[in-house]
C-alpha cells in the first residue's frame, strides 16, 4: 500500500456515477464474494463495520453483464462486456439502459496479450475527447495479488487502490479484499472498475487455462504418435 506521501489527493470531487458517492475522507470498504458460488462476478460490499453499501449482480450470457445496486436495490449502474474487439474492453452505463446516452465510461485492456501475473487497464470518461489518447484512469497491479492501484489518467496521482485480503468472523467462507478510496472519489465508479477487473483477469485466466490444456493435448498426441 502505498504512504500518504506517494498520494496525491483530488482537490475536485471526481463523480462518476454520482456525487453522492464521494466523501472528504479517505474510506475503507470491503468486497467480498462467497468461494463456494457457480456464479462468477457477483460481490457484496460493505464499510469496515459491515454495513452495507453496494451489491453487484451478474447477467451471464453472450454479452456478459454486471449491474451495480445501492442499499435500496436501485440499480446504479451496468457493466456490459463490448464483444468482438481487439482488447478485452468493458463499457458502463447509467442505471440498466445501455442505451448511447446513458454511456459513462469504457474500460479496456493496454495491450492485447495480458498476463495473468500483471495488469493494465485504461479508463476513458464519456466526455474524454482524446480518440482514446489521454486516458482518464489507469489501473496498474496484480488481481491474483489484490495488489491494484488505480491512478488518474498516466500520472502518480492515486485515487484508490486494493490491497491486502480482509477476514473476520461474518466473512469466513468468501474470498474478501479491500479497497481504500482517497477523499473526494466516487466510491461507485471505484466498486466498478474493480468488478470490470476482475471480468477481465477472469476472462485472460480462462484463456491462459485454455492454452495450456491445448498444448497438454498437443503433447500428449506427439508423444503416443
Amino acid at each position: 500500500m502505498a504512504e500518504p506521501s506517494d498520494v496525491a489527493m483530488a482537490n475536485n470531487q471526481v463523480a462518476v456515477i454520482g456525487s453522492q458517492y464521494c466523501t472528504p475522507n479517505q474510506d475503507d470498504f470491503v468486497i467480498s464474494r462467497k468461494l463456494k458460488t457457480l456464479r462468477h462476478g457477483e460481490f457484496d460490499v460493505s464499510d469496515m463495520n459491515d454495513n452495507s453499501m453496494f451489491k453487484v449482480r451478474g447477467n451471464f450470457g453472450w454479452h456478459d453483464k454486471r449491474v451495480i445496486f445501492d442499499t435500496a436495490d436501485k440499480p446504479l449502474v451496468t457493466l456490459k462486456q463490448k464483444m468482438m474487439t481487439e482488447h478485452s474492453r468493458w463499457n458502463a452505463y447509467r442505471g440498466q439502459n445501455t442505451d448511447d446516452k446513458n454511456f459513462l465510461f469504457t474500460v479496456k485492456t493496454t495491450s492485447v496479450f495480458q498476463w495473468k501475473s500483471k495488469t493494465e487497464l485504461v479508463v476513458f470518461l464519456a466526455n474524454n475527447n482524446s480518440k482514446e489518447k489521454d486516458c482518464d484512469f489507469l489501473i496498474k497491479g496484480s488481481w491474483s495479488e489484490r495488489s491494484c492501484v488505480i491512478y488518474a489518467g498516466d500520472s502518480s496521482t492515486i485515487v484508490a487502490q486494493m490491497h491486502e485480503k480482509f477476514t473476520s468472523q461474518s466473512l469466513i467462507g468468501k474470498d474478501n479484499f479491500i479497497v481504500t478510496v482517497y477523499p473526494n472519489i466516487d466510491h461507485a465508479f471505484i466498486v466498478s472498475i474493480i468488478v470490470i477487473l476482475d471480468a477481465i483477469n477472469a476472462t485472460i485466466n480462462a484463456a491462459a487455462t485454455g492454452a495450456a490444456s491445448g498444448a497438454a493435448a498437443v503433447a500428449v498426441g506427439a508423444a503416443i504418435s
